[in-house]
């Protein structure tokens, strides 16, 4: 089947990615706050450093776009967090030096092209850290378009004592998620449109990724009148795309007119969403730009759906 080398390979290396940070999370050392102010911590670098040496040794003429570099890491002052990271990874990856560690940190300083991964390392650091929803997000992008898609959610709920799960979305071959501690992929769909149990939407738990007082009036129009969920990371589009949730809303918020969402939030997620039924597009309806560059420019919000409702929630978006 098409992509399988490059579906086995990307879903080993998150794994292993995965296999670190909750190692990290044992300890939760304190994180680095990056140029923007935002948190990076040891396990962000320890996962970019395995799943870009991964993605680069068996597709060596693949671009990666990710989110972190070593820039910071390679600073004198910062040793001490470089030989932290390093110890991690020695943990999956025996041979590991500070220098190979830091160099497999900036394969990920790739561009967009015809064909690259995008990769977030761990997409909600403030939920990793208070050891809450997390996702290691990572997405081939060919032509334009997301062609496969695995988002790692090591906290997401299962049906055991053991939280974690894995979801995998091939581009024509559906979605399907496992727990990550043991047992077989199973094919999961979007929520029906008699399933009220679940007709419930999610948001993001920090408010200024986006509008919550609007996002809950645009749900309650489309018939959602359950308290949102609100969810740390891509686990978000796990929970519309397993039927868990039928909305996930992420609209601008008003401090911050002029951001536009980086690829590598939303293309793992969206790619399991659509591959399960859904839809995603941003709020006017536009699909989302993961070709022109690392931001997306000419998007404004995401809108994530079970597909059954989105035209209304577009609209109710308009009135």
């Amino acid at each position: 089947m098409p992509y399988d080398r490059e579906k086995q390979v990307a879903l080993d290396a998150v794994l292993a990615a995965a296999r670190l940070c909750e190692r990290v999370r044992q300890e939760i050392p304190p994180a680095i706050e990056k140029g923007d102010k935002s948190p990076v911590t040891v396990a962000d670098f320890g996962s970019q450093a395995i799943i870009c040496k991964a993605i680069s040794e068996a597709f060596p003429d693949d671009a990666i776009v990710g989110e972190e570099d070593a820039t910071v890491l390679r600073s004198p002052e910062m040793a001490d967090n470089l030989a932290k990271v390093t110890d991690y990874v020695k943990e999956i990856l025996p041979e590991a030096t500070p220098e190979d560690v830091a160099t497999w940190i900036d394969r990920g300083n790739g561009t967009v092209g015809r064909r690259f991964w995008t990769l977030d390392p761990i997409d909600g650091t403030k939920g990793f850290l208070r050891k809450d929803q997390y996702a290691i997000a990572l997405a081939l992008i060919e032509d334009g378009e997301v062609k496969l898609g695995i988002m790692g959610c090591p906290a997401y709920p299962t049906d055991t004592d053991i939280p974690g799960m894995v979801f995998v979305a091939v581009r024509g071959e559906g979605a399907t998620m496992k727990p990550i501690a043991a047992g077989e992929f199973a094919p999961i769909r979007v929520v029906k449109a008699d399933d009220a149990e679940n007709l419930r939407f999610v948001e993001s738990v920090e408010a200024a990724h986006g509008n919550q007082s609007r996002q809950n009036a645009i749900a309650q129009a489309v018939g959602i009148t359950s308290p949102s969920v609100r969810m740390d990371s891509q686990a978000k589009y796990g929970a519309v795309a397993s039927g868990q949730a039928a909305l996930y809303l992420r609209l601008p918020s008003p401090k911050y007119p002029d951001y536009r969402e980086n690829i590598w939030d939303h293309a793992a997620g969206a790619i399991v969403v659509e591959e399960a039924g859904g839809r995603v597009t941003d709020m006017n309806g536009k699909p989302l730009d993961f070709a022109s560059d690392s931001k997306m420019h000419d998007n404004r919000g995401v809108v994530v759906s079970n597909g059954i409702i989105h035209d209304t929630v577009l609209a109710a978006l308009k009135a």
